[in-house]
């Protein structure tokens, strides 16, 4: 596996933020006033949820699905998924996640790289496969394919499992079929029983693949206060209630950076993109349209926005002025 200066280079950088750190203090009713008017000049934004302490201290509804209805949260399923495959380690489902994809999965297609085999599920975490990506102009042939494990499994090799970041949906689905073989459960039922059960939220079904694989990072149905817990297990250590739900070290690991989005410059680890806003350490997860996850562990804080996820995107500058909500927030009175 490459060695990488990324996880140094998050010590450095949160290490260097502590002294600009605020004490933790619950979001004023002005700046959840002035919140709630800039997210009003986002049309396509749906909903905001801003828990602090665990506690939903405030809700914007402007369109769309409402905070307790599930909304399509697109490619933010990829840091659920993680959360799932955390659990599944936790309960013994998965060894660790240097275990090898091959080893999970029970046979490979025919002619296959040999690399195959050195991929582990720590790189499909961090989507380090190396295998040529299934998104962007990509996407569309992998979804058409009647076998979605085997055309992600058979691209080529653009880099070395463990390699540079390569923001493929197919990379998380072949997750998916892991846990679903290595478990003999569906994605769905340890979604349920390992992350819905112990949080108290509902985990509607998703999409399938042709082989009734479920989706494995893209679709997820979920409700911007499902979305809030999902948070406050990562804020909290992976515990719910003195339970562990997590592995001892997971959010660590999760909040380690292994590679960085060629887009946005933010550091990747499992699931999670990795950044600084107001001077402050935020770990988020994004998907299509305006969906994203905010935790601010220095600030007790967890943020959902859910926005219209139909095409066509909104681009780039839109996750950035989801960005410059959760700023506003950080730096109001």
């Amino acid at each position: 596996m490459r060695a990488t200066a990324f996880p140094l280079l998050f010590v450095f950088t949160m290490v260097s933020l502590l002294p600009a750190l605020a004490v933790a203090s619950q979001p004023s009713a002005s700046t959840l006033q002035a919140l709630d008017q800039k997210a009003g000049e986002l049309r396509r934004v749906h909903t905001v949820v801003v828990a602090y302490q665990g506690d939903i201290v405030h809700e914007r509804h402007q369109g769309g699905p409402g905070p307790s209805t599930p909304a399509n949260i697109k490619s933010l399923s990829k840091t659920v998924l993680a959360a799932i495959t955390g659990a599944a380690i936790e309960d013994g489902i998965i060894a660790s996640t240097e275990q090898p994809l091959a080893e999970l999965l029970s046979q490979l297609p025919s002619g296959v790289d040999p690399r195959v085999n050195d991929i582990t599920v720590a790189h499909l975490l961090a989507l380090q496969a190396g295998l040529e990506r299934t998104s962007g102009s990509n996407y569309g042939a992998w979804v058409a394919s009647n076998h979605w494990v085997n055309d992600a499994l058979t691209r080529p090799f653009v880099d070395e499992p463990g390699g540079r970041m390569l923001y493929s949906t197919g990379t998380s689905h072949l997750l998916s079929a892991a846990l679903t073989q290595a478990s003999g459960e569906s994605t769905y039922a340890l979604a349920q029983r390992l992350l819905g059960e112990p949080l108290d939220i509902a985990i509607p079904a998703w999409p399938q693949d042709p082989q009734g694989i479920y989706f494995g990072g893209n679709d997820m149905q979920l409700s911007p206060r499902a979305l809030v817990e999902i948070g406050e297990l990562y804020r909290n250590d992976g515990m719910v209630d003195g339970r562990r739900v997590l592995p001892e070290g997971w959010v660590e690991a999760s909040w380690t950076p292994r590679g960085q989005s060629p887009w946005t410059g933010d550091g990747y680890g499992y699931g999670w993109f990795v950044t600084s806003l107001a001077q402050e350490p935020v770990m988020y997860g994004r998907g299509y349209g305006g969906q994203a996850l905010y935790v601010i562990p220095e600030r007790e804080m967890t943020v959902v926005i859910t926005s219209d996820p139909t095409p066509p995107s909104p681009g780039g500058q839109f996750q950035q002025q989801l960005n410059q909500l959760v700023v506003g927030l950080l730096e109001g009175e």
